[in-house]
């Protein structure tokens, strides 16, 4: 499906984004590792959760909907032996997290992913699972990974990375160790698990920028999972570039590990309201409002990156539009995503006109950019990607086509719904 994109005049009205996917990967995972019935309220049905989900399933897990966006799991841990390989889709973060809980068990088990995973890095994990004593078989650190399980050691573990998804692995892993596992990182990456974790009974605790855990049993609670802020972004950033705007957006997670891109429209003088701040299983939420004003360019680099690391590419379009110069650093993990977004991100933006130039670790954006529109862009089978290209088309002098565009139903399969709501 390709999707042509242009010019409107304003966006308003109230919207509800769907489920955080991140927190909605964990609480299936989480909850499988229990003994008991866990009802997840407002569970995300994106592709890459369902992935999860079905996998946890193989893995001899009870689970169905009761309504629309309620699911209720109930587990039998210790998992039973798979009867066939565990496909992954195209989720990083099912590959990366479940990875961490098959090799503590006491079968093996293979992990699959469909083209895209299959290219994606996964030394990062693997290494600190191979000091912990796993046994995985790999394609030069790619899927598919054969995992032979067996018992893991503790680990104090140094990363060079800041990375929730190498955390959550490691975390993971260390609950089902010998001893206590600590894992530091060099900045604070996003935190839901080290929060889950917790709220589940797990023996967990942190300090800065280290988490340490001991071998303990979770147990089956009721989870409510807010919107997804990386889903808001799009539309946060819609209503900062497109004149006239003012939308409200309900229900959404502000985790101070997810927020980055509000701390950046702040600094670059977004016009951004907080309303009803609540705090929901130990996790923040809240409503934004959101109107269009003037920005200015700002720099992005060093412990804030983490916290925004997927809305990069959205901000690139909002810095576009603002007065000055953005620069964007440190952000090399960018090239390790579903595509490398930094160098597919430079070439599409700059196809439809705006200033921006590659850098090894980002880019830089000269701001004020007439984005003219009138081709056609790519999307290399990237979600994020898409949705940002179409919300540079809002304000693009001519339509923009977007090929592939049903990448999008990845992660968000409602967000054409979503925007023609507010009026796009």
């Amino acid at each position: 499906m390709d999707i042509i994109r242009n010019q409107v005049k304003k966006l308003s009205g109230v919207i509800e984004i769907p489920p955080d996917k991140s927190i909605s990967h964990r609480a299936v995972m989480f909850s499988a590792l229990t003994n008991g019935k866990s009802k997840i309220s407002n569970f995300s049905k994106g592709a890459d959760c369902l992935s999860t989900l079905n996998i946890i399933k193989q893995l001899g897990c009870e689970a169905e909907f009761i309504d629309e966006k309620t699911l209720v799991i109930n587990s039998h841990f210790p998992f039973k032996a798979p009867q066939q390989p565990l496909n992954c889709g195209n989720s990083g973060t099912t590959m990366r997290l479940i990875s961490g809980i098959l090799a503590a068990q006491r079968f093996n088990s293979v992990l699959i992913g469909d083209e895209s995973l299959s290219k994606r890095p996964m030394k990062r994990v693997i290494e600190p699972l191979e000091l912990m004593g796993a046994k995985i078989t790999h394609n030069d650190f790619k899927a598919p990974l054969k995992i032979e399980g067996t018992s893991l050691s503790s680990i104090n573990y140094n990363s060079k990375l800041s990375s929730a998804q190498v955390k959550s692995c490691i975390l993971l892993a260390g609950l089902n160790a010998n001893g206590q596992t600590v894992f530091t990182e060099p900045f604070k990456s996003r935190n839901h698990s080290e929060l889950m974790l917790e709220y589940l009974g797990a023996d967990i605790s942190v300090n800065k920028n280290t988490v340490l855990i001991r071998n303990s049993k979770l147990l089956p609670k009721d989870i409510t999972i807010a919107g997804d802020i990386s889903s808001a972004a799009f539309f946060i950033a819609a209503a900062c570039i497109v004149p006239n705007s003012d939308i409200i957006i309900k229900n959404i997670g502000l985790n101070p590990t997810r927020i980055g891109i509000l701390e950046v429209l702040n600094k670059m003088g977004a016009n951004i309201d907080i309303l009803d701040k609540r705090v929901v299983c130990k996790e923040d939420v809240g409503d934004i409002r959101i109107k269009h004003c003037e920005l200015k360019g700002v720099e992005i680099s060093g412990e804030i990156i983490p916290r925004l690391i997927d809305e990069l590419p959205i901000i690139a379009v909002i810095a576009s539009q603002a007065t000055g110069t953005t620069i964007v650093k440190d952000a090399q993990d960018l090239r390790n995503k579903e595509s490398d977004r930094i160098s597919c991100l430079v070439k599409e933006l700059s196809k439809i006109g705006v200033s921006i130039t590659e850098t090894p670790d980002g880019f830089i954006i000269d701001g004020k950019s007439e984005i003219s529109g009138g081709k056609t862009v790519e999307c290399y089978h990237d979600h994020r990607l898409a949705m940002s290209l179409y919300v540079a088309g809002l304000v693009s002098q001519s339509p923009i086509e977007i090929k592939d565009f049903q990448w999008v139903d990845i992660s968000f399969p409602e967000f054409l719904t979503l925007m023609n709501t507010l009026g796009a």
